[in-house]
């Protein structure tokens, strides 16, 4: 009983040491097995975190640096000479700043939502005027790469929602899809009602959903990199950023009591949609 005992007071200090690596044999009574187990478990949360920061830190530094590298070196340029103070070379150095300005708000909404302190402003909105806004915003860089948007709407009432956190997560969305979106390629985006019509029972009614997607023809999905896609800092080795987008797309939407998911085909595309639950009175 008690040499298993003096093994887990020495990993305990090693853990306390910053050691997250160390493990313990799993054996002895029930009851110390079982300890022994929790004891691993633990250890192992504790070195997946602790490299996820070490990930984050690193993930941060860089996307920082770059931005900041740009604006100082535009900056001292025009200082000493070298370029002038014209518009192309302060819009550069606005267009940074903007960069930095979103990096920041990311990492705030996710420390907000990590906390649980994310408060939604809501109030009813027009769902399809906001798609529609959403959409015209993405439209020259659609134009550019010749991307066609089809956009189908269902006639719904408006909702009580977030305007400001709901058009975050959908230009998440589209900006996902332009990106993997091929040349000449096109993107759907869709409003949908659940638990309308005739039929339904009054509890129906009352849970009604309205649904929003963009799916897109690019690539696709790999199928053992789909579960991780709304994984804090998890992003797949062609993509950019800090991989911040959609757990902050999730975030929102469950602060809105909805859920988020992906499907997608390898070579056939990836659709993305949110649902919004809706209670009337």
């Amino acid at each position: 009983m008690s040499r298993p005992l003096d093994e887990l007071v020495d990993a305990s200090n090693k853990v306390a040491e910053g050691d997250y690596s160390v493990r313990l044999e799993e054996k002895g009574p029930p009851e110390i097995y079982s300890l022994m187990r929790g004891f691993n478990s633990m250890a192992e949360r504790l070195q997946v975190n602790d490299q996820e920061r070490r990930n984050m830190l690193a993930d941060v530094s860089h996307e920082l640096r770059t931005p900041i590298t740009v604006i100082q070196g535009n900056v001292e340029g025009i200082l000493d000479g070298l370029y002038p103070a014209d518009e192309a070379r302060l819009k550069s150095i606005l267009e940074e700043t903007q960069v930095l300005s979103r990096l920041v708000d990311d990492l705030r909404t996710l420390s907000l939502a990590e906390r649980g302190a994310l408060r939604l402003k809501r109030e009813p909105t027009n769902l399809a005027e906001l798609i529609h806004d959403a959409v015209s915003g993405f439209e020259s860089q659609a134009k550019e790469k010749d991307i066609k948007f089809q956009i189908f709407l269902d006639d719904v009432e408006d909702e009580n929602i977030d305007p400001q956190r709901v058009r975050e997560v959908l230009t998440n969305l589209l900006s996902n899809a332009l990106r993997y979106t091929p040349r000449g390629g096109e993107i759907n985006v869709r409003l949908t009602e659940t638990g309308s019509g005739p039929t339904l029972s009054e509890i129906e009614r009352l849970e009604r959903s309205v649904t929003i997607s963009v799916e897109d023809n690019g690539p696709g999905i790999d199928p053992a990199i789909l579960p991780h896609v709304f994984d804090r800092f998890y992003k797949s080795s062609d993509s950019g950023g800090m991989g911040l987008g959609l757990s902050i797309a999730k975030y929102l939407v469950e602060a809105h009591g909805g859920k988020i998911w992906a499907e997608s085909e390898v070579g056939k595309g990836t659709n993305i949609s949110f649902a919004l639950p809706r209670r009337l009175e």
